[in-house]
């Protein structure tokens, strides 16, 4: 009669099978190595010059255009790698297709539609807030609260947000409408983040990716196919075109969603730091845009608060719910005082 004078430990509520998290911790806690550093510094470079060549693509193409064509381009490049046509199971699909629509789907509308009205340099700055997003949305999803100069470099970066937005939004409607468009853009950027963690420890980045991909093409092409009357045929645009496609969209997503599989999403955003410096520095030198003192003291408060913000990937403490929630297991207990003085259950 042993087996009835213990109780059983399941949770009210909860089924046998765990249920799998929207997103995870990293495989690797230890400080950045050479690898990690090496997969930073080429998805900065990838994705800061992406702005560039967003921009020379709008001289000749639809902004629907450029986006079904890099993603047509970087999907063509993954397929014809065999790990990427790996299987994976059906109940992760809805996972996959989430991150198609929220990190490759939308976004690769938002910034063509924005750079419009906004220079690259500026759509490039916006975008170093990813990290911010990417932390905000952690916490949210793994219910924990970072440490004090976590929140610290958080409140800092915004301040570097309003800054580098300011005279942009000071100018027009149009700017503001560009300006706001690239926000919601790092919005889903951030979610998008912490949904590939799981995905990549479990599949790796290759299967996810390309299947992610040809579910942002469902959702883009019916746009670059409505934008084909409003554009014209230019070399320099298409040619744009080649490396925005494989590599910044085929390779950085990649080595993105890599890089966040091994040290988790706050720590991986880093790379998006260090975007706007070379998003900067290619907009003055080769379209001769204009650089604001303005933006310049955004992009340093962004990229502090940024590193204040996701110096550990591990909170100190969970939200209040939580602290309950982990705590109830151990009123379980086979020694109960009721169970000991009627052990015939």
């Amino acid at each position: 009669m042993t087996a009835s004078t213990e109780p059983r430990r399941i949770r009210p509520g909860k089924s046998g099978a765990p249920r799998r998290r929207y997103t995870s911790a990293g495989t690797r806690t230890e400080a950045f190595g050479p690898s990690e550093w090496g997969l930073l510094a080429v998805v900065a470079c990838l994705w800061g010059s992406s702005f560039l060549f967003i921009d020379i693509g709008l001289q000749a193409f639809d902004p629907g255009v450029v986006g079904a064509a890099r993603l047509l381009l970087g999907a063509a490049a993954l397929a014809l790698v065999p790990r990427a046509r790996r299987a994976v199971a059906r109940e992760d699909y809805p996972r996959i297709a989430a991150l198609g629509l929220v990190w490759m789907g939308a976004p690769m509308l938002l910034f063509p539609y924005a750079q419009q009205w906004i220079d690259s340099s500026v759509a490039g700055m916006l975008n170093g807030a990813v990290p911010l997003a990417t932390a905000a949305w952690s916490v949210l999803l793994l219910r924990r609260i970072p440490r004090r100069v976590q929140l610290l470099g958080l409140l800092v970066g915004f301040v570097g947000i309003v800054a580098i937005s300011w005279p942009e939004l000071a100018g027009s409607r149009a700017t503001a409408i560009g300006a706001g468009l690239v926000v919601l853009a790092v919005v889903l950027y951030g979610l998008a983040a912490n949904l590939a963690v799981p995905l990549q420890q479990r599949y790796g980045a290759l299967p996810v990716l390309l299947r992610a991909q040809l579910v942002a093409l469902v959702v883009v092409v019916p746009f670059g196919v409505a934008g084909l009357p409003r554009s014209t045929w230019s070399w320099p645009s298409a040619l744009a075109m080649l490396p925005l496609g494989v590599l910044g969209t085929g390779l950085a997503f990649v080595l993105m969603t890599t890089l966040v599989g091994r040290v988790g999403a706050p720590r991986g955003a880093v790379a998006i730091y260090f975007v706007p410096v070379v998003a900067i520095a290619l907009g003055a030198l080769v379209l001769d845009e204009r650089i604001t003192l303005a933006a310049i003291i955004g992009t340093v408060l962004v990229l502090v608060g940024a590193v204040l913000a996701s110096r550990r990937e591990t909170p100190i403490r969970p939200l209040a719910g939580d602290r309950a929630a982990s705590a109830a297991p151990r009123r379980w207990s086979p020694r109960r005082p009721r169970t000991a003085r009627h052990p015939g259950g």
